[in-house]
C-alpha cells in the first residue's frame, strides 16, 4: 500500500495549476491531504474524484485548515476528528481504517509568531496523544501522516540557529516531538536516513528558498512499533510542485 501525505495549501489552488494530487502522485493508493482550505459542499467537482473513495473533515471557518483522505479501496471505517470540539472545529484530524490498520491525516496547528498559539498547539498535541493511545489500546496499528508543523532536530531545517525563537522550532514544540517518539511512534524516514541533510518538505515562498533548498522538514509519516517491519520504503518528493510543501510517502507491505 503506497500512502502519500501532502499539505496542498488549498485544493482549489492546486486545481488551478492542474496539479491535483490524484493525477500527480504516482502509484498512490492512499492520499492524505492537509490544508485543503475548503468545505466539501464548496468543491463538488473536486470532492469525489473518479476511482477514489473520499472523506473530508473541514473547518467551520470557510477557507481555513481542513483535511481529507482519498483511498482506492473502500475503508472499513472513517473516523472524523479527535472527539474534542475545541480542535475538531478547525478540521485537523481524519482517519480511515482497513482491518487493524488506521491511517490518520493530521494538520497540526501553527504556533504562530512569538508563540501566540503555542498553548493551543500543545493542547492539540496532548489530545492527539490520547486519541492515538486509545487506538493502540484497541489493537490498532497506526500510521500518522501529515504536517506536524515541527522541525524536530537541527538536521531538520537549513538554518536552526536563526530559527530557535520561531514557530515550528520552539523548545516546547521540539520537546513534544521528542516525547511523542519516546512513546513509541517511529519516524522511519529519519531512522533510515540518520545523516541525510537537505531533506526538507516545506520552503517559504520568499527569497527563492525552494530553489536554494533553504527549507524545513515538518511533514512526517510516523508508525507504531508493530508497523515498522511493514515499511518497505519512505521518501520525500521535493520534485513534485504545486504547494509550498512537497509530498512525503510511505510504502507498507
Amino acid at each position: 500500500m503506497k500512502c502519500y501525505s501532502w499539505n496542498i495549501n488549498g485544493i482549489r489552488s492546486v486545481a488551478k495549476k492542474n496539479l491535483l494530487p490524484w493525477t500527480t502522485l504516482p502509484g498512490a493508493e492512499v492520499i492524505c491531504l492537509q490544508e485543503t482550505k475548503a468545505q466539501e459542499h464548496q468543491i463538488p467537482e473536486l470532492a469525489k474524484p473518479d476511482g477514489w473513495h473520499s472523506a473530508w473533515h473541514s473547518a467551520e471557518k470557510p477557507g481555513y485548515s481542513s483535511v481529507a483522505i482519498l483511498t482506492r479501496d473502500r475503508p472499513d471505517e472513517i473516523i472524523v476528528g479527535l472527539g474534542d470540539p475545541e480542535y475538531d472545529r478547525e478540521g485537523r484530524v481524519l482517519a480511515v481504517r482497513f482491518g487493524t490498520l488506521v491511517i490518520v491525516s493530521a494538520y497540526f496547528p501553527n504556533s504562530q509568531e512569538l508563540g501566540k498559539r503555542l498553548g493551543y498547539k500543545l493542547g492539540f498535541c496532548a489530545r492527539l496523544e490520547v486519541y492515538l493511545a486509545e487506538l493502540r489500546a484497541a489493537g490498532r496499528q497506526v500510521l500518522l501522516v501529515g504536517d506536524y508543523n515541527i522541525a524536530h532536530q537541527p538536521i531538520d531545517l537549513a538554518r536552526p540557529k536563526e530559527n530557535e525563537k520561531n514557530a515550528g522550532y520552539l523548545p516546547d514544540e521540539r520537546a513534544w516531538m521528542a516525547r511523542f517518539l519516546a512513546l513509541g511512534h517511529r519516524d522511519v524516514f529519519r531512522e533510515r536516513n540518520p545523516t541525510a541533510t537537505g531533506a526538507y518538505t516545506w520552503w517559504t515562498n520568499w527569497g527563492g528558498a525552494r530553489a536554494r533548498n533553504i527549507g524545513w522538514r515538518i511533514d512526517y509519516a510516523t508508525v507504531t512499533p508493530d508497523l515498522v517491519d511493514r515499511v518497505a520504503d519512505t521518501q520525500i518528493h521535493p520534485q513534485i510542485l504545486g504547494s509550498d510543501h512537497c509530498p512525503v510517502s510511505i510504502d507498507l507491505t
